[in-house]
């Protein structure tokens, strides 16, 4: 009883052995980076070893990747659609309405608000391109970059936003003394329409 337990434990760690052997001595060649859709991918494995050396060797970036994401801010309407969108709300977005149109996106959709904040925190990002979908004006995409390695976790929250703290408050400024002026203009108009009815 006791020799034969012995024994089925010898024979067992000596096959675990043997497998951990074959595959040390096994493929020792230079792993070859070709792309999924090459003719007898999965075979490569046997050939060769199946990790590459990165940096060194890369493995092909499928078109249809999703990576990291980008913003071209001056396409950028700032509907805030891709932060509401978010699941893990990395998004963050502060807009500033403008006095009257500042411009248009390369479609021709009219800018009326200012974009005062636009981070996105790639460290709580999830990759999944709901973002993308609903952008209007297709200004936030999917790279194809996606190393971004860093030692500093705030280093991987991006800003797109150029506007400076003062010029918000500028703007902001700017915005708030129309709608005063705007405010006393249909006041003084009430006025004079109560007086002329009088």
């Amino acid at each position: 009883m006791i020799f034969n337990k012995t024994y089925s434990g010898f024979k067992t760690a000596w096959e675990g052995l043997n497998l951990t052997l074959k595959h040390l001595f096994g493929p020792n060649s230079k792993r070859e980076v070709k792309p999924i859709q090459s003719e007898n991918y999965f075979t490569q494995l046997e050939k060769g070893t199946n990790t590459i050396q990165y940096p060194k060797q890369q493995i092909p970036i499928p078109e249809v990747g999703r990576y990291q994401l980008d913003v071209e801010i001056d396409d950028c309407i700032v509907c805030d659609l891709c932060a509401k969108a978010c699941p893990v709300d990395c998004i963050d977005i502060e807009s500033i309405k403008a006095t009257e149109a500042i411009g248009q996106t390369s479609d021709g959709s009219t800018k009326r608000l200012y974009a005062a904040k636009f981070n996105i925190d790639m460290a709580k990002c999830m990759y999944c391109g709901l973002c993308t979908v609903v952008c209007p004006t297709e200004c936030i995409t999917m790279t194809n970059l996606y190393d971004r390695t860093t030692r500093d976790l705030d280093e991987l929250t991006y800003k797109f936003s150029t506007m400076t703290p003062q010029e918000a408050e500028e703007k902001r400024a700017a915005f708030d003394k129309q709608q005063a002026e705007k405010l006393a203009a249909k006041q003084a108009a009430m006025k004079k329409k109560e007086g002329d009815q009088s």
